[in-house]
């Protein structure tokens, strides 16, 4: 799995302006380092908590699992907020929408769900370092007409149907590479696999170590027949209002790069 490494940020002299956003509370958040020390100040939606917006049908990223929360998103997560000496809190919303609610403020601070750095998503939000490189999967039913050697063809023909992810890069992919076919929106991954399942949808586009999850867990009876090294970036998503924040936590995945923690949770959720 290609994943990328980040140096410590140095952050030089103080920053002493306060945000005084309505609604929100301001945190001060010190670091020391020999004689020096940084200083910087953000706006959280509850004092003293994280609060992340997640999709939580998305595994091996986030799921609810008897519910709780679980998943790399998750705990990357959670060892963001100890980072920052914060308590986390999640936030469950539709997909699609998570960049919108973190624009404007007021449900959550941040969007840790999967999300893929665009430049249409750059107009509303600000993201961080990428903290994981996704790729793009192709599933369809065992047994039926398309296979590895066939799929670029039959998918982009006029009446099939590829089940996505609404506002996802899995359904820009179709889009843009099964032009002639449906790329039909749905809310969550589970509601995809079924869709193709019943024979509402002729195939999956998702990401890959999504699609690798859906296939062992529920639905063995799918099969991938193409795999796109797409190389997205997967990143928090952080209010253009809120810098201090996005600082704040490129420091905390710098330190968790370094120290080991994004790796050992990459091979605990995604081997």
């Amino acid at each position: 799995m290609k994943m990328k490494k980040w140096g410590v940020l140095a952050v030089a002299g103080a920053l002493t302006a306060s945000l005084a956003l309505f609604g929100c509370s301001t945190t001060t958040a010190e670091e020391g380092a020999g004689d020096e020390a940084t200083e910087a100040s953000y706006t959280l939606v509850n004092e003293g908590k994280f609060t992340v917006g997640v999709s939580p049908d998305f595994p091996p990223f986030e799921n609810l699992v008897d519910g709780e929360y679980v998943g790399f998103d998750i705990e990357l997560s959670k060892a963001i907020a100890e980072e920052l000496g914060l308590e986390v809190e999640f936030k469950t919303l539709q997909f699609d929408g998570i960049p919108a609610a973190v624009a404007a403020g007021g449900q959550v601070d941040v969007g840790i769900t999967g999300l893929t750095i665009t430049p249409d998503r750059q107009e509303t939000v600000d993201f961080s370092d990428p903290y994981y490189i996704a790729d793009q999967s192709v599933a369809v039913m065992k047994g039926g007409e398309i296979t590895a050697d066939n799929v670029d063809d039959l998918l982009n023909t006029e009446g099939m149907v590829i089940a996505v992810q609404s506002g996802s890069t899995g359904e820009a992919y179709a889009q843009e590479n099964y032009s002639n076919a449906t790329a039909q929106a749905y809310g969550n991954a589970t509601d995809c696999f079924a869709a193709m399942q019943s024979g509402q949808a002729d195939a999956v586009c998702m990401d890959k170590a999504v699609v690798e999850q859906m296939l062992a867990e529920a639905y063995t009876d799918a099969e991938v027949v193409k795999q796109v090294a797409t190389g997205e970036e997967y990143a928090v998503a952080v209010s253009k209002d809120n810098p201090e924040l996005l600082a704040a936590i490129n420091e905390a995945i710098a330190t968790l790069t370094e120290d080991g923690t994004i790796e050992d949770l990459t091979a605990q959720f995604l081997g």
